[in-house]
């Protein structure tokens, strides 16, 4: 049993926002008015970089309405940085201002990169003797981090694509003659996680179904294959739905949106895999072609939010306030799914260190022989994550969001050049 510790709280949000990262934070504030040994509960606005500028606002605060609303609001309510923390002297400097707002416990929300600098946290706090408890709390659109059985957040934007999906999938069945192409263009970078999660559209017993092509940056593409292919689904269907995902890659690795062919060289710039794809299908057959891209909109979904996600991602604030108060740091919150057939869930933890030097790739064997569709054993991963609606509540018509009042904590250092 380790000794108690008392003193404040002190929670980040950094990386890539999600739709259910507040209600991470929202998880951690409630769960930390439960403990008397923190006294203060602080958050760092900006990210890791506005906490080297003493960036800080009391949470307790703000009001329980405030609090509740975060579990349905999108964004990053805290902020997040714009630049990663890299440098020796900048974590000497975050270290310091822990130290003269008597933190105790960082918990520290975010994605790999974010997950890197709380290991180089934790470690440098040990080196110099420190008190300080550093807990991490996962999340990710791309699904990137190992070790967790999944990130929170990767549930709802594979909801929102897989709607996305079979709402032009609709459309462009009400257009097409056997001569309409649909293409919808979703992130992920290098990996194929967003990707994949089209194929939830499909239904169950249902091949045929839109998605008909599945791009992952995982299989390399070929120009000629691509072509046939949809010709090939044309002839049966009266229109042709694909995804890529923004990573993909040509059979020297080279990134689409930069792989362009000899025939197509005098074009204008090639900025993304979709204008690729539509470029090189209107050269070569004579149909029409019309695309879409998720871009930030995929990462703010709150209207189409995963019940299931949100619980987990509160879960997850909850249990790193847990972990940090029960004597833990240098710890990332984990989420395993029970062995019963009905799905459950449950946290863990895991070295902050061994996560921040891997990464989660997409199984090669998930990916079905032909390249294009993605196989039962990732519905079976990936749909209950995506399972319940988060109630939005509307006001005139548009969703009813919350912002934190964000009380400033007085600053005791002198200001921080970050040259």
């Amino acid at each position: 049993m380790s000794e108690e510790l008392t003193g404040n709280i002190l929670i980040i949000q950094d990386g890539e926002p999600t739709a259910t990262v507040n209600s991470t934070l929202a998880g951690a504030v409630t769960e930390a008015l439960n403990h008397g040994c923190i006294e203060e509960i602080y958050g760092g606005l900006n990210g890791l970089r506005g906490l080297m500028n003493e960036e800080i606002i009391d949470l307790a605060e703000e009001s329980q309405q405030v609090i509740r609303g975060l579990r349905v609001t999108p964004g990053a309510a805290l902020g997040v940085s714009r630049g990663a923390v890299r440098r020796p002297e900048e974590f000497e400097r975050i270290l310091t201002v822990l130290e003269a707002h008597n933190i105790c416990f960082l918990l520290i929300i975010g994605d790999r990169e974010t997950i890197e600098a709380g290991a180089r946290l934790s470690e440098m706090a040990e080196a110099k003797g420190s008190s300080l408890r550093v807990i991490g709390m996962p999340k990710s659109l791309t699904n990137e981090l190992s070790v967790t059985d999944h990130c929170p957040g990767y549930g709802s934007v594979a909801k929102l694509i897989a709607t996305t999906v079979k709402e032009l999938a609709v459309d462009a069945a009400s257009q097409g003659n056997h001569d309409l192409v649909s293409i919808l263009e979703v992130g992920g970078g290098h990996t194929g996680w967003l990707a994949a999660a089209s194929s939830l559209a499909k239904r169950r017993n249902e091949p045929s179904d839109p998605p008909h092509l599945i791009l992952m940056p995982e299989v390399a593409f070929s120009p000629e294959t691509f072509v046939e292919q949809v010709s090939q689904i044309l002839k049966t269907h009266s229109y042709c739905q694909i995804v890529v995902g923004e990573g993909l890659v040509d059979s020297d690795g080279n990134y689409l949106a930069t792989s362009i062919p000899a025939e197509m060289a005098s074009l204008p710039t090639i900025t993304s895999p979709l204008v690729f794809l539509r470029t090189l299908l209107e050269q070569h057959l004579s149909i029409k072609v019309q695309g879409a891209q998720l871009g930030s909109t995929q990462r703010c979904g709150s209207h189409a939010a995963s019940l299931t996600d949100s619980n987990e991602a509160f879960l997850s604030g909850q249990s790193a306030v847990t972990a940090a108060v029960g004597g833990e740091t240098g710890k990332m919150v984990t989420l395993s799914r029970g062995d019963t057939d009905t799905y459950s869930c449950e946290t863990g933890l895991a070295s902050l260190a061994d996560i921040a030097d891997s990464s989660k790739t997409f199984p090669a064997n998930w990916i079905n022989e032909d390249g294009i569709s993605i196989s039962y054993q990732f519905y079976k991963y990936a749909s209950p994550l995506m399972v319940g609606e988060v109630t939005v509540p509307f006001e005139n018509g548009t969703p009813q969001f919350v912002a934190l009042v964000a009380n400033r904590v007085d600053k005791r250092l002198e200001a921080y050049s970050m040259a």
